[in-house]
């Protein structure tokens, strides 16, 4: 991949890397072999349920238990690990594995591809990457067994508790548990709940995030990234928490997991479908602004909106757009309102689609799958499994722009460099 992407922009090699995964796991999905004896699965949700797993979304158009073999899961499973590592992290490290070095074009790769602000450290970085994700879901996977093993034979409850702790660390709501249930059935168990919440809360701080905590310990001595990371993430949780446990009749421990889910993760223990409209407009905040930079879940991130949040006081305030005694540059604020834009774009052109396509579906239901699809979140109000074939490719696309990024995206028709000339300025009327 590497080779041949030398004179290609980093962006588009990894849409295109993206794109290749996402054609692979649905070529492999549509074999016998990876599916249930008497089921035929369509090419439309084959290539949705890939791309689902690739984007770490959850959306399925169909019961993954149901549909798919020990192997059809086990490709699904796989799909969501590189997913969520990212193409060129999966790459480099299996460079790393034979012994080659890594050249600048395979760490521009790697940084562009976990979204991290240096050069410096890129490949002691994916070595992270690697050795936290495993840790995670191993952790994840030990303490889901425990739960597990109460209802299904050892072995079974084993294969279910792996692929659960991938898809929660990894942001994905898939499960395995058949009949469209998610964890419905588990909604009381404490257990289980706390052990998912882990999982989606760590995987979706980010891996620069994580190594930080690890190796400061120190608020003090975060970096500013780092600390907008946590501030936030403890304020969506509260926050979010708090405004389903007032709007919706759910327990307070399912409020704080479809809180922490809403992070771009798509687990449920209570049937979304039946939110009031108030509960549904919470969620589609939280899944609009979704995980960290640089982590397996999907938004226009928390540090986006807290940089739009900050300069949106400060333009007020006539004050610099600054937090933790740091000013916050121009031009990362101007980034800020263009990923903005560009979200509300795909969320409005993609919703329009779906009106179109879907005449007879409730609005918000509509504007909640989409908002779900771009935030690669993977919540649903039931209406997936129905939707028209078009509409699924509708999904489908905004599932792919949600989880290599609307500015990546953007940046795929860019072409020529910019020339470098200015014109003179004249002030317009706005307002």
């Amino acid at each position: 991949m590497f080779l041949a992407s030398k004179k290609m922009a980093p962006g588009r090699v990894i849409a295109l890397g993206f794109a290749a995964v996402i054609l692979t796991g649905a070529m492999l999905l549509l074999l016998p072999v990876a599916q249930n004896p008497g089921v035929e699965v369509s090419v439309v949700d084959a290539l949705f349920t890939s791309t689902s797993a690739v984007c770490v979304t959850g959306l399925i158009a169909v019961d993954t238990a149901d549909t798919f073999s020990v192997f059809g899961r086990a490709v699904v499973a796989l799909l969501i690990q590189i997913g969520g590592l990212g193409v060129t992290s999966i790459g480099v490290g299996f460079i790393i594995l034979s012994g080659k070095k890594i050249n600048m074009r395979g760490r521009t790769l790697v940084k562009e591809g976990l979204n991290y602000g240096t050069f410096r450290g890129v490949l002691a970085l994916v070595k992270s990457v690697v050795l936290v994700t495993l840790t995670f879901e191993t952790l994840g996977m030990l303490l889901s067994l425990i739960v597990f093993a109460r209802d299904y034979p050892f072995w079974q409850a084993l294969g279910i508790s792996a692929f659960h702790s991938v898809a929660a660390f990894n942001n994905a709501g898939f499960d395995i548990l058949g009949g469209l249930r998610n964890l419905i059935p588990y909604q009381s168990n404490v257990l289980l709940n706390l052990t998912t919440c882990g999982l989606i809360i760590f995987g979706g701080l980010g891996f620069f995030v994580i190594r930080e905590i690890v190796h400061k310990r120190s608020f003090r001595k975060f970096s500013l990234h780092t600390k907008i990371v946590l501030m936030m993430t403890v304020v969506l949780l509260v926050g979010g928490t708090l405004v389903l446990r007032a709007t919706e009749n759910i327990t307070w421990l399912g409020a704080f997991l479809t809180s922490t889910s809403a992070r771009t993760a798509g687990f449920s223990t209570f049937a979304i479908g039946s939110f009031s409209t108030a509960g549904l407009l919470a969620l589609m905040l939280l899944m609009f602004i979704g995980a960290s930079p640089g982590s397996t879940g999907g938004g226009i991130k928390t540090t986006t909106f807290f940089v739009l949040v900050k300069s949106l006081y400060a333009s007020s305030t006539n004050k610099h757009c600054s937090a933790f005694h740091r000013q916050i540059p121009r031009d990362v604020v101007t980034k800020a309102f263009t990923i903005l834009v560009l979200a509300f774009s795909v969320v409005f052109s993609s919703t329009f689609l779906l009106s179109v396509f879907e005449p007879h579906t409730d609005f918000v239901k509509l504007l909640f799958e989409t908002v779900s699809a771009f935030g690669t979140v993977g919540l649903s109000t039931g209406i997936t499994p129905d939707l028209e074939p078009m509409s699924k490719i509708v999904i489908v696309l905004t599932m792919f722009i949600g989880r290599i990024g609307p500015l990546t995206v953007a940046s795929l028709w860019s072409c020529r460099p910019d020339p470098g000339v200015s014109f003179a300025e004249e002030a317009v009327t706005i307002g």
